[in-house]
């Protein structure tokens, strides 16, 4: 509903006969000369108001803050989020058609977090709602705008009584916010009828994780620990071992970074069969994978690849042959994409489902943490990590077809951003 700014006081109220939902109506005003206008409101002002976030409903169970109903699971919802008194942020989610936009003063849909992450169709639900709004905001303050100045050039600083012509106008007003509000529920149901025909429910698109503090580790590392051979293979130049993981010095040209775009190997940047070996067998998951991974590293991204290869220590009477297929691959992939990246290989055996609960597995094989707290607390010259600028790419999120969560269950464990390959280099 359209807001009456609140230096404008209402004496009278006047409910109006023709219209279907009555509205209250200025008769009287007065001006309170000492408050500035809406359009130069301090940047101070302005940033005392609430942010907004946009995603999924990951169940059933949220309510819409607004209307109290259920937020269905998997529809578009808007929160307004503030700080809070601890550590946590205060979230207030609602339906897209019950969010008060009014209230929020984002000056673009692409600034709301979590935007970049929806749909194309929610995306354009999204323009369109903030389109119809501005327009309303706009008419509002030039209609405010008009009542202030001409008491200012009149010199009457009292109660006065709006001519039939203002009234009319205010009238005009209130009647073209009502068709703006009508028509962004007609784009919203439009939205929500496009999903339900196409059964689009965004199993492939970005998922926030939420950091499991618990796996949070210190990885005692030391120059001694480092060694040239993986147990009794013996490895190829620039390859160290440490513990279970085979790692990549640093190679040309890498530079660490607060910006970490991490991907999982196989399956992910690479197709690969279990049944063939060797460093050449293997091709490009994608053909857009080079210049994707140029562009993240022109902008200032170190790439890094966590990748599980339990043939290594499983191979006892072969580990030679699986470490140079596993190290070949992985050196010729970095030629052909022509990027320095950094690697690092978890050894150890873990549970074929991916789950974390075995105390057996290794704890730096995915999706357990350690691979990632190794190179944050050890290889990144002590550089803090923008978690809200870095994110994981893997294939193992636990749809339909693939082997196991792995991935997103490490993603899950960091607090990354998480995508599959077929969506982000689509």
């Amino acid at each position: 509903m359209l807001r009456i700014p609140n230096f404008i006081a209402v004496n009278v109220r006047h409910r109006l006969r023709n219209f279907p939902n009555p509205i209250p109506f200025l008769l009287s005003v007065s001006v309170a000369a000492s408050l500035p206008p809406l359009r130069n409101r301090s940047p101070s002002q302005m940033a005392a108001r609430e942010s907004m976030m946009a995603d999924y409903a990951k169940s059933g169970k949220s309510s819409c803050r607004a209307c109290s109903q259920k937020i269905e699971a998997k529809a578009l919802r808007l929160a307004s989020v503030s700080k809070g008194n601890g550590p946590y942020d205060i979230v207030k989610w609602h339906h897209l058609r019950c969010f008060p936009l009014s209230s929020h003063s984002h000056s673009s849909p692409e600034s709301i977090r979590g935007f970049s992450s929806l749909k194309s169709s929610d995306q354009e639900a999204l323009k369109k709602l903030f389109a119809e709004n501005n327009k309303s905001e706009e008419k509002v303050n030039e209609a405010v705008e008009d009542v202030r100045n001409e008491l200012q050039e009149t010199g009457e600083r009292g109660s006065k009584r709006l001519r039939s012509s203002d009234q009319e106008a205010l009238k005009k007003l209130f009647a073209e916010n009502n068709k703006s509000e009508e028509k962004v529920n007609e784009a919203v149901e439009d939205v929500r009828n496009e999903l339900q025909e196409t059964g689009e429910r965004g199993s492939k698109r970005l998922r926030l994780c939420t950091p499991d503090v618990k796996a949070v580790v210190n990885i005692k590392f030391s120059v001694s620990d480092v060694k040239s051979n993986y147990k009794d293979a013996t490895l190829l130049p620039k390859w160290k071992a440490f513990q279970t993981v085979i790692f990549l010095e640093r190679d040309d040209g890498l530079h660490d970074s607060s910006k970490i775009a991490a991907f999982d190997f196989d399956g992910c940047l690479v197709k690969t069969d279990v049944k063939r070996v060797g460093a050449d067998a293997w091709s490009l998951m994608h053909s857009s994978i080079p210049d994707k991974l140029q562009s993240l590293y022109n902008d200032g991204y170190k790439l890094v690849i966590f990748t599980n290869e339990s043939n290594i220590e499983r191979w006892k009477n072969k580990r030679q042959v699986a470490v140079d297929s596993k190290i070949g691959r992985l050196n010729n992939f970095i030629v052909k994409v022509k990027v320095p990246v950094q690697v690092f290989i978890a050894c150890g055996v873990g549970s074929k489902s991916g789950k974390v609960n075995k105390k057996e597995d290794d704890p730096f094989r995915k999706p357990k943490p350690g691979m990632w707290h190794l190179m944050e607390q050890h290889f990144n010259s002590g550089i803090a990590i923008d978690m809200d600028k870095s994110f994981f790419v893997g294939d193992a999120a636990g749809r339909e077809s693939d082997h196991s969560v792995a991935d997103i269950k490490f993603a899950e464990a960091i607090g990354l951003k998480f995508y599959v390959p077929e969506e982000y280099f689509a």
